[in-house]
């Protein structure tokens, strides 16, 4: 009975699987709030490796899930973080497995600008903890840069007041990067734009920039917000190309502006900045180069005054070499004498050497020199037989007391050994009698250079009077015939020879040759 009344008592309940009730939930949380704007804190934030977004937007009393997919996070102008108060706009929705409600957010914002405040004043400190504002990592500008790249809109007046002030002060070449300046572009644009930059390779076929400047006009603190962006400050703390930020106003303050190596406070003072004012370098130019003008003439001046100055403290050169050409003179004087002394002692040993230099007294040197050499060997071969005899003797001795073969290994021993002794002494005598022989080709080849006929083959001639030796001409008066021998043969001069004439001077060179003198 009670299974047949069961199905009485469930009256007119629709019966749903879980499924079919998930999606009427589904439906009626979706038909009933289609589009939403929630504010709140926003909580535990995660990115999931699929790429999508998940986080908790919270306040005092609930919790909402939160959804953003893939595609849908770059449309967002703000990325959450926790602790922020945003305002969240998007859609509810469900998600059956764990059986909650969440929303799909498309659009997330700021609620209020003490909020976006805070979050820039919390991002500022995270990143400074990092290092990326340090004094020591900021670049020095160059002086005077070739090229410089600029990040900015193409389209804003912008770029118009940087060339014009570039232009005014000292041309350089520009390259532009058009980049978004502001909403959700802005940041990732600006970004790509550094690191484009420092990717180039110098000396391509587009130079790369040797400085940067990041600039945009005046906004509010939204409309800047993109140069907030941790992306950009730290493409900006890489760079390796220094970079001179010029955002905003002067009264306005973005975290690439602590980034960068110098901020500008507004884009034209950046290009002031940039570069030098070209007039003015070349006023300095010219009075650095009149100051070097006066300096080197001050500074010839000066030294030709110190030069003069010590000039009259040194003595003067007549001073300085009279001694010296006073011992000049002296020595002058002592070595004519010393020559002609040196000469006449040369000319005695000459003569000395040539008297004992006889081709006769040579001649009975060298028969002396034979004769002993003969009698030496004629001494030779006695006393070889005299030592072969007593060498043979005591041979005979001890052969009484060896075998026959040790008697004729002694006896080829001794015929080597004395044989041997024989070439020595023949070896000896042959090298004693070289060795005199060329001393003595020598001591006659000494002769004959020192001899006077060799100084006759070079022009002299000998004069004897009398049969003497004439060496002056006083001599020559008082002999009563002299002969002249010259290098081939003699010439006599009897009494009444006469005597050669005098030189005539001569005469003065015509007018039209000239002198060579």
């Amino acid at each position: 009975m009670d299974l047949i009344d069961e199905p009485e008592k469930a009256g007119n309940t629709p019966e749903f699987t879980v499924s079919e009730l998930s999606g009427a939930v589904k439906r009626a949380i979706e038909g009933e709030f289609g589009h939403v704007r929630v504010k709140g804190e926003v909580g535990r934030v995660v990115r999931a490796r699929s790429g999508h977004l998940y986080f908790d937007l919270k306040d005092d009393r609930a919790v909402l899930a939160c959804t953003t997919w893939k595609g849908q996070i770059s449309g967002l102008s703000v990325i959450p973080e926790e602790g922020m108060e945003v305002v969240a706009h998007g859609r509810m929705t469900t998600f059956a497995n764990q059986s909650k409600y969440q929303m799909n957010a498309t659009e997330v914002a700021v609620a209020g600008v003490g909020a976006l405040m805070a979050m820039l004043e919390k991002r500022r400190k995270a990143l400074q903890a990092e290092g990326l504002f340090a004094p020591e990592r900021k670049q020095t500008l160059p002086f005077l840069p070739e090229v410089i790249g600029v990040v900015t809109s193409a389209q804003g007046a912008v770029i118009r007041d940087i060339l014009h002030r570039l232009r005014d002060r000292f041309p350089r070449r520009v390259l532009v990067w058009p980049v978004a300046v502001q909403g959700r572009d802005c940041a990732p644009q600006v970004a790509r734009a550094i690191r484009g930059f420092n990717a180039m390779t110098p000396g391509g076929a587009l130079p790369r920039p040797d400085l940067l400047i990041v600039a945009r006009g005046g906004g509010s603190i939204e409309d800047l917000w993109g140069f907030n962006e941790e992306e950009v400050v730290r493409a900006a703390a890489a760079s390796d190309i220094p970079l001179i930020s010029a955002v905003g106003h002067e009264t306005d303050t973005t975290l690439i502006d602590h980034a960068a190596d110098r901020r500008a406070p507004t884009p034209s003072a950046a290009a002031e900045i940039a570069v030098p004012v070209r007039l003015e370098l070349i006023g300095a130019i010219e009075q650095l180069d009149m100051r070097l003008n006066r300096a080197e003439t001050e500074g010839l001046r000066l030294r030709k005054q110190r030069v003069k100055d010590l000039g009259r403290l040194l003595p003067r050169p007549e001073t300085l070499v009279e001694d010296a050409r006073q011992r000049l003179d002296y020595w002058s004087e002592k070595l004519d004498l010393a020559l002609k002394g040196r000469v006449s002692a040369g000319e005695l040993r000459l003569s000395r050497a040539a008297g004992s230099l006889r081709p006769g007294l040579l001649q009975g040197r060298l028969d002396r020199a034979r004769e002993r050499q003969a009698a030496t060997g004629a001494r030779l071969a006695p006393a070889l037989d005299r030592a072969a005899r007593d060498a043979r003797g005591r041979f005979m001795v001890q052969a009484g007391r060896l075998s026959p073969l040790a008697v004729e290994r002694a006896v080829a021993r001794g015929r080597q050994d004395v044989r041997a002794r024989l070439e020595r002494l023949q070896m000896a005598a042959r090298t004693a009698q070289d060795r005199r022989a060329a001393r003595l080709e020598a001591l006659d080849n000494l002769r004959r250079t020192l001899g006077y006929t060799e100084t006759l083959r070079r022009g002299y001639a000998v004069v004897r009077g009398d049969g003497a030796v004439v060496t002056t001409a006083k001599a020559a008066g008082k002999a009563a015939a002299l002969e002249l021998e010259f290098t081939d043969g003699k010439i006599a001069l009897g009494p009444g020879t006469p005597k050669p004439p005098r030189a005539s001077r001569s005469k003065p060179p015509p007018k039209d040759q000239g002198s060579l003198f």
